[in-house]
């Protein structure tokens, strides 16, 4: 966030949460441009619950949003993230407290806290060099609909090396980790176990990114704010850019509830 989309993102955020009991903040990593606006969200909403890996890391010109994201971190606000993990109503259900909330659907692969790569990782963000590779892999699964899987900023190098640790399974929707740059290109081994329908490639320099000409990609650059309304069986998807249009998703003809309708996923 910046001073000129701040207040509208936090609002919505504040409007979409109204009466309701949980909220969640998932960070993938402290870099500036994952982080930035966070102490002005936190004013606003009071951040409950915020997520992230357990961490030591560092920067030699600290910013306010860092500052805060430090703060949340090593904080009892901090719930650290590892393969497997497990917490109530994030993926557990608790039918003893008589609120039957359900799941949110959230699932972490990834980090594996005593693989040597990762712990090099770590080492590296506490010494304040890039922390890109301390970013959790996880995934949002609909019961009956989409499974979405994103990877923060994890660089390809990285990837490589972790790969044969990770049970990869199917899924339909991939946030390409680093904003889809050539630096998180995703390794084809990986892609041809996950076989994504959609690839959704972040907002970075074009001359940076790795269009995945094999699959088929929205692309945040041009497509502009993207809403993915998940439903049993189907995802539909609407842009911001009333000029962005693609050809591989089916037209349900849906009315422009979230900004432009660009067709729906079947899953």
């Amino acid at each position: 966030m910046d001073d000129g989309n701040r207040f509208d993102i936090v609002n919505e955020i504040i409007t979409e949460s109204r009466k309701k009991d949980i909220t969640r903040f998932i960070s993938t990593h402290p870099d500036d441009d994952h982080i930035r606006g966070l102490r002005y969200l936190d004013e606003k909403i009071n951040i409950l619950n915020f997520y992230c890996v357990k961490n030591d890391a560092t920067k030699t010109d600290e910013s306010e949003d860092f500052e805060k994201y430090c703060e949340l971190r090593d904080s009892d606000k901090a719930f650290y993230l590892y393969k497997g993990c497990k917490r109530k109503w994030l993926n557990m259900n608790d039918e003893d407290d008589g609120k039957n909330y359900g799941l949110s659907g959230i699932n972490f692969i990834w980090p594996i806290t005593d693989n040597s790569d990762y712990k090099d990782a770590l080492e590296n963000a506490k010494n304040g060099e890039s922390p890109n590779n301390i970013s959790p892999i996880f995934t949002y699964s609909l019961e009956d609909g989409v499974t979405a899987m994103w990877m923060g900023d994890i660089e390809n190098t990285f990837l490589d090396k972790i790969k044969d640790e990770i049970d990869w399974e199917e899924i339909y929707i991939l946030f390409a980790p680093h904003h889809g740059r050539e630096s998180g290109k995703v390794p084809t081994s990986i892609l041809n176990e996950l076989k994504p329908k959609l690839i959704v490639i972040g907002e970075a320099p074009s001359d940076d990114l790795n269009y995945y000409n094999d699959y088929n990609t929205i692309t945040q650059n041009t497509a502009g704010d993207i809403v993915f309304e998940c439903e049993s069986s189907k995802v539909h998807i609407y842009v911001s850019n009333e000029n962005y249009n693609v050809s591989f998703l089916k037209d349900e003809r849906k009315p422009n509830t979230y900004g432009k309708y660009i067709g729906t996923l079947d899953v």
